[in-house]
């Protein structure tokens, strides 16, 4: 009632008593959520941590999020036997322009071609589609957490689990492609686009290869003309792919966080309204404007 009363006598006769009265107001908020409904479950996410041998994930997608999970998730499997189920179909609240799996995170089509590159993980003991199994650790609830998620995205698992990983390190373990070999790999959907750079220079360049869908290759074809495609049979041949490759080159979808993770030579098209991915480790670049994506393209290529 206090409060109230503050409020209104402040936006009449002190507008910057008000902003700050309103700014408190929305803190104590967060707060009074984290401890209702959060606080105790983290609590209980460390005793298990402590107290288990055998630990169970949830996760629900994007498939670039599963991906930056598995830091926590292979620290952990050094002293755990890990579990890792994915949940399809699950409905996203924001609408993507031309995402593949249309308004939900994950399809079951999705699923299946992405869960070969899992079962390849050794770390992790299992992998499954997600059917009700009892769950230790829900990644989800980064989604739901009172905390601005506009930092690196491994770093959400970090404070759910309660581990600190080292990023520089790789993450992602696949056997290099048998046929396509020291390629220019290119990945970039349709989201998560960077509206200040182009890449027609990278008609200059040979051995092009774009491993996204046809309506992104034909997009991306009209500004490089001798761009090539080539058609993953499934998420594991797309990382052999990038495993393979000169360099990467991709905006913030699946294939990037696995140049991430494998740590090959990349280059991140980072998106200036979702900051949520940075590069770290050796031969990693991002940029935001077209003289800094041409450099380092440039650096290596000749470097590599």
């Amino acid at each position: 009632m206090k409060f109230n009363i503050l409020k209104y006598y402040y936006k009449i006769f002190d507008n910057k008593k008000y902003l700050r009265l309103k700014q408190l107001n929305a803190i104590q908020k967060t707060v009074e959520e984290f401890e209702y409904k959060y606080k105790s479950y983290l609590y209980e996410i460390e005793n298990k941590i402590k107290n288990k041998k055998e630990i169970t994930f949830l996760h629900s997608g994007h498939l670039g999020d599963l991906i930056y999970a598995l830091p926590v998730i292979k620290e952990l499997a050094k002293n755990h036997e890990c579990h890792f189920y994915i949940q399809a179909n699950k409905k996203m609240l924001l609408e993507y322009y031309k995402h593949p799996a249309g308004y939900v995170f994950i399809d079951d089509r999705m699923l299946n071609l992405f869960l070969p590159l899992m079962k390849k993980q050794k770390f992790i003991h299992k992998v499954e589609k997600y059917n009700n199994q009892k769950i230790d650790i829900n990644f989800d609830i980064f989604r739901e957490l009172p905390v601005n998620i506009h930092f690196n995205s491994p770093r959400w698992y970090f404070h759910i689990a309660g581990i600190q990983v080292d990023l520089a390190e790789p993450y992602l373990d696949v056997e290099p492609h048998d046929i396509i070999k020291n390629k220019i790999v290119i990945h970039r959907t349709f989201r998560h686009r960077n509206q200040f750079i182009n890449y027609k220079f990278l008609q200059n360049y040979n051995n092009l290869i774009f491993i996204g869908t046809k309506d992104e290759y034909e997009d991306l074809k009209k500004d490089v003309k001798n761009l090539e495609i080539y058609d993953c049979k499934d998420y594991l041949d797309m990382a052999r792919v990038i495993k393979s490759c000169k360099f990467f080159i991709g905006n913030q979808s699946v294939a990037y966080p696995m140049a991430e993770a494998l740590k090959v030579p990349r280059i991140l098209e980072a998106e200036p309204s979702f900051p949520v991915v940075q590069p770290i480790g050796k031969n990693a670049y991002d940029f935001y404007y077209q003289p800094h994506f041409e450099k380092w393209c440039k650096l290596l290529n000749d470097k590599n």
